[in-house]
């Protein structure tokens, strides 16, 4: 039985079927991954951390934005969009393209249950290539769970989870806490 090659790709071949692509994708060693949907609870959660954090973020020199910026982990080739990015002036894109980012001081990604595995371990892995990361926030859809790792001075991770809508979510890399209640509020389902 023949079996078909695998087809890889350049990271330059990948931006380009970026432009053209109705759909966003992932690019990491050499591999497109298409992105699937999120739910109405997904939706309505990073819709909850955007607003909190943007409106804290106001005049601060840090920005947040939501999936729709690629971010680039030159370390390890990796192109994503997380749910959430905070970046801190002074903004770094990829030389030669306004819309890759290449540093960000906190990450948030909303779990799904297609890339809970993913993100909590290989992801994470890859995001901690970045020297700029500080925090790095999963956030569960279908309970209350929201986990925090903090990068200590000396590099190592320090990790912390709330699991009621009574506590709040220290973000440490930008002295900010937001109430769990915040981030669940008004979800559909």
């Amino acid at each position: 039985m023949l079996q078909r090659e695998r087809r890889r790709f350049t990271p330059e071949e990948y931006l380009q079927l970026e432009v053209n692509s109705e759909n966003r994708s992932e690019f990491y060693d050499g591999e497109i991954y298409l992105m699937s949907g999120g739910s109405l609870n997904h939706n309505q959660i990073v819709g909850n951390l955007f607003s909190v954090l943007r409106e804290a973020l106001r005049g601060t020199g840090c920005r947040a934005f939501q999936s729709d910026v690629r971010l680039l982990v030159e370390r390890h080739t990796l192109f994503t969009y997380p749910d959430i990015l905070v970046v801190c002036d002074p903004i770094r894109k990829m030389p030669g393209r306004s819309d890759t980012l290449v540093d960000a001081r906190l990450l948030i990604e909303v779990l799904s249950p297609s890339t809970e595995s993913y993100d909590r371990g290989e992801k994470f892995r890859l995001y901690r290539g970045l020297p700029s990361l500080q925090e790095y926030v999963l956030v569960s859809q279908d309970t209350v769970r929201v986990e925090c790792h903090h990068r200590e001075a000396e590099g190592d991770w320090r990790w912390r989870e709330h699991l009621r809508l009574e506590d709040q979510l220290r973000l440490e890399s930008l002295a900010l806490s937001i109430p769990l209640a915040r981030i669940y509020e008004d979800l559909p389902e």
